[in-house]
């Protein structure tokens, strides 16, 4: 890594993006105190990870990409041992427990085997062992790895409830999940950070197509509009400008004209296009681990 710098708030839910080799499971492993950095500084709570590790960990929860639950063990067994291992006090563990099951839905397999569960549920444990501790920073390696559609839902509820009174940091190569959970993404390529801003500041201006006919110009208020001849009649214009509504605008514009229109779609630009522009620009190579 080269210098990658980030500050993350309470109540954050930061994505961490990058293509292979870029530094960002690095980042999370200094970040989880799993590697020693060679210089600068981290501190969590404001503790020091390095001169207070104790204490700063205390403070920090880590779901590493291949969690391993212990197979043998029940749920709660699993989540008891978790507790003591990250120094819950005794009279303590019983609430926290309890806790943890509850806000990861877990509580009717309590007593189940780990081994027997379903991936899913595996990973709501694991995520459960990762916050028995009650910490205030929840960092998140490809949480959502292998799960279904169903899974995947459950897994943006809970990370969103997680949120409310944590900061939560997710390293993963599902775009759309960081799209969906993440008010804001980091992007690193070579050890450094290339971009760094809330999603929809990334995405930048909106967009929308429309190809109409009886018109062959446009106005709409906050919004260039490009035209395009198809033939027979038919333009393509092209509308871009800043809100969520541009769509909606462009096509009470068009009716107002009364412009028969056979296409109206957005091209606001996703958060795999910015990624990909970014190291375009940055020189760096596409999407890999």
């Amino acid at each position: 890594m080269r210098g990658v710098s980030l500050e993350l708030d309470r109540g954050e839910v930061v994505g961490l993006l990058g293509p292979n080799g870029a530094g960002k499971s690095s980042t999370i492993r200094v970040i989880a105190g799993v590697l020693e950095p060679h210089g600068g500084r981290v501190t969590i709570g404001g503790r020091d990870a390095v001169s207070d590790p104790v204490a700063a960990r205390a403070s920090l929860g880590y779901l590493p990409e291949s969690a391993a639950v212990y197979s043998e063990m029940s749920v709660q067994g699993y989540l008891s041992h978790r507790a003591a291992v990250l120094g819950v006090p005794r009279r303590e563990r019983r609430a926290r427990v309890e806790s943890s099951l509850e806000r990861c839905r877990i509580g009717d397999v309590s007593r189940k085997r780990t081994g027997a569960l379903s991936k899913g549920y595996r990973q709501r444990v694991a995520l459960a062992g990762a916050i028995v501790h009650d910490p205030s920073v929840l960092v998140l390696d490809e949480p959502t790895n292998g799960l279904d559609p169903n899974q995947l839902r459950d897994a943006r509820s809970l990370i969103a409830d997680l949120a409310a009174d944590r900061t939560v940091l997710i390293c993963s190569h599902v775009l759309s999940e960081i799209e969906r959970v993440c008010g804001r993404a980091v992007i690193i390529g070579g050890g450094r950070v290339l971009a760094d801003a809330a999603v929809d500041s990334l995405r930048g201006t909106g967009g929308c197509v429309a190809e109409v006919r009886g018109v062959d110009r446009l106005a709409v208020e906050g919004a260039t509009v490009e035209t395009e001849p198809l033939g027979d009649g038919w333009v393509r214009l092209v509308i871009r400008g800043a809100g969520p509504d541009l769509r909606e605008r462009s096509g009470a514009a068009l009716a107002s004209r009364g412009a028969v229109i056979r296409e109206l779609r957005d091209e606001t630009e996703s958060l795999e296009d910015v990624f990909v522009r970014v190291l375009e620009s940055a020189g760096d190579e596409g999407p890999g681990r």
